[in-house]
């Protein structure tokens, strides 16, 4: 490669695509709604007028408009799409945060310390991704109860092992590092290295599983409150709108549709995130 070719490789290496931006502003737009639900949705989520029950999108009465149509009940679907985007970004961020500190803590300290702890945390992540996530979520739920909280705790309780086997490998590869061994030698103990060396080192890798992971348990979510296990009635949640718009999908299409769109393009959207950020931080994607 010559001198002259130089400069315009690394100008290529900053240029950031206009298309890398489209889901990020998706998932902004998502966020935004579901902060601010009370003030973007036209009428309470909740609210029931039965003589207007099943119209289609665009729909208008006495003053009142159904953007996105009404369910069974008469209660605007637009506004309970918006309030039901706050149960499945706050199932995601806090079930991603709870088991992404979980996993990632346990994988270090198995990587690190090695003899019995990485024995004992490493069979124990073989024994639960030997039960698939959902049917193992299923069942915990069912033992615990539905509930906000709970669904929270089974996804965090069933992801865990994806961040720590991660984790895992990539302290293997960290540990036996010089400024590790120097760290050690100068009688730095074990939280400490892990904390101001290590993590630094695999927090690029851990971003990336916990992207991923966001897409997951939106679905998970949904697919909880589809089988009535998750958040429940009256209760706004996009896998419960599906639950309830499948019965309907020869007259009122519109029930189902929506808030399988809303999860489609969320869900896809992280997914994009993810992938750039693993070709980001993989050192031998090409530019």
């Amino acid at each position: 490669m010559t001198q002259a070719a130089l400069p315009v490789r690394r100008r290529a290496r900053r240029t950031i695509r206009p298309a890398a931006w489209a889901p990020v502003v998706l998932i902004a737009a998502f966020v935004i709604a579901a902060l601010a639900a009370p003030w973007l949705a036209p009428y309470e989520p909740n609210q029931q007028n039965l003589l207007a029950r099943l119209k289609p999108p665009g729909f208008a009465s006495r003053g009142v408009a159904y953007w996105l149509g009404s369910d069974e009940l008469g209660r605007d679907l637009l506004s309970r799409l918006v309030h039901g985007s706050r149960v499945s970004l706050v199932v995601a961020f806090s079930s991603v945060i709870l088991s992404g500190v979980v996993g990632t803590t346990l994988g270090m300290a198995a990587g690190y310390l090695r003899g019995p702890v990485e024995t004992a945390v490493m069979r124990i992540v073989d024994v639960f991704l030997s039960v698939p996530a959902i049917l193992l979520a299923i069942i915990t739920v069912a033992v615990l109860g539905p509930g906000l909280a709970n669904v929270i705790l089974v996804l965090a309780l069933t992801r865990w092992p994806r961040y720590a086997r991660v984790a895992y490998g990539q302290t293997l590869g960290v540990a036996t590092a010089p400024y590790v061994r120097l760290a050690a030698f100068m009688g730095a103990g074990a939280p400490r290295i892990l904390l101001r060396h290590v993590l630094p080192n695999i927090i690029g890798a851990m971003t990336v599983v916990a992207t991923l992971e966001f897409g997951l348990m939106v679905l998970f979510e949904a697919g909880l409150s589809f089988l009535g296990l998750g958040v429940q009635p009256p209760t706004a949640s996009w896998g419960a709108m599906l639950s309830t718009g499948r019965n309907y999908l020869a007259n009122a299409w519109w029930i189902a549709t929506f808030p399988g769109l809303c999860l489609f393009l969320l869900v896809l959207a992280v997914n994009l995130i993810g992938d750039d950020l693993r070709d980001r931080f993989d050192p031998r994607s090409t530019p």
